[in-house]
């Protein structure tokens, strides 16, 4: 178990999600968020923190032993708000780490990496990206920061290509890329107990019935996901269509895959 974890985007829809669950984690989580978050337990502080600033970055990741990186840009948006959440902000937290004895970054990445991958395809981790949007492009900088981070200076890291990860599945394509906040957890749990992490890639998904992604180069982890969008799949199939020649069918990304540049 982790002496003192930061999770930084506490304030998010995943970070309070599974903000109930860290005391697995470690002993103590400090949470850091722009937006102030006032409901501490025991266990808990808060600081806030913009990504973009360096120096403040740079004293939020001091005395930690993991850090969980949930903060940033978590859906499309114009690009200078891109750049400074998702880019400068990923680059302040790495050196960040670096500086202060390299505690493991689990780093929230996303399925939209690949995006532009289409459904019958079944991808692993060693494809090239293929981003649907610049929030994918984003990440797929962070996996490539991570990539280099481990490789010059020995940071290890875990990259989760997050899919959906919300309380239940909302539409047909959900029920493929659903993630449960308990499978987060277990997984977050695997990355900061395995002997070696290095620097590795792993689809952030449910054990569901219909899979686009192959975690086995990840098997190291000893991860397991334990649910499934299964009990929605009747519910949903049956009350929402898909059009088949929708880029938002076509392509793994859904809808992001369809949408224009968000600045039109």
């Amino acid at each position: 178990m982790l002496k003192r974890l930061l999770m930084t985007g506490a304030a998010g829809g995943v970070g309070m999600a599974i903000r109930p669950m860290l005391p697995v984690l470690a002993e103590t989580v400090l949470l850091s968020d722009i937006t102030p978050i006032s409901d501490l337990q025991a266990h808990e502080s808060f600081r806030p923190c913009d990504l973009a600033d360096k120096n403040a970055v740079d004293k939020l990741v001091g005395g930690v032993d993991g850090i969980l990186h949930l903060g940033g840009i978590s859906t499309e948006k114009p690009f200078d708000l891109i750049l400074n959440g998702n880019i400068i902000g990923v680059y302040n937290l790495f050196e960040a780490a670096r500086r202060h004895g390299k505690p493991r970054v689990i780093f929230a990445s996303s399925n939209h990496v690949v995006g532009f991958y289409r459904r019958d395809q079944r991808i692993d981790a060693t494809v090239l990206p293929r981003p649907d949007s610049l929030y994918g492009v984003s990440k797929v900088f962070g996996e490539n920061l991570a990539s280099l981070y481990f490789d010059k200076f020995g940071q290890e890291c875990l990259s989760i290509r997050i899919g959906s990860c919300f309380p239940e599945p909302r539409n047909p394509r959900m029920l493929a890329t659903w993630l449960a906040v308990e499978d987060l957890c277990d997984l977050c749990a695997c990355a900061f107990s395995v002997p070696r992490l290095g620097n590795a890639i792993v689809y952030g998904v449910s054990d569901n019935e219909e899979v686009w992604w192959d975690n086995s180069q990840a098997s190291f982890l000893g991860w397991r996901p334990k649910r499934s969008s299964v009990p929605w799949r009747a519910r949903i199939m049956s009350s929402m269509a898909e059009d088949p020649a929708d880029p938002a069918t076509l392509y793994q990304g859904g809808t992001f895959a369809g949408s224009g540049h968000p600045e039109d």
